[in-house]
């Protein structure tokens, strides 16, 4: 099971995505992605990929390189980083990082939000994912 990781900052969304899928803190994990010259208030952190990916590859993990669009749950591969609550601002795309998990015949979406009151989520029909990376899991 892939254990929650409350992001500690208002933007570290991305950061606490990797931390998630790394089994490893938000410390931790923030460390690592300032060793990379990431910070959560870099809005590439949130309006880009190559951040997040080259993040969770100093894990041993990977994240597709493409994005794929979200068609339906049931064809999501059993890791994904998600973008959802896409939104533009000034033209530029921003979104919120969750992971999405698929494993012992179950489904839930790990949200690093501190404003939820339970961070695994099978409320799936509000959530509107727009598109996702897969995620290659080496454990």
């Amino acid at each position: 099971m892939i254990r929650p990781v409350v992001q500690e900052e208002r933007t570290g969304c991305g950061i606490a995505a990797a931390a998630a899928l790394a089994g490893v803190s938000y410390a931790r994990a923030k460390a690592v992605a300032r060793s990379l010259g990431i910070v959560a208030s870099d809005r590439k952190l949130w309006s880009e990929t190559e951040y997040v990916r080259d993040l969770v590859a100093q894990f041993g993990l990977r994240a597709a390189r493409t994005r794929q669009p979200f068609h339906a749950w049931a064809s999501l591969p059993d890791y994904a980083l998600l973008a959802i609550k896409w939104h533009l601002e000034q033209g530029r795309p921003f979104w919120h990082w969750v992971v999405f998990v698929r494993e012992n015949d179950r489904s839930y979406v790990v949200d690093s939000s501190p404003t939820l009151k339970a961070p695994l989520r099978t409320d799936f029909g509000r959530m509107r994912p727009v598109w996702f990376l897969t995620v290659t899991m080496k454990r």
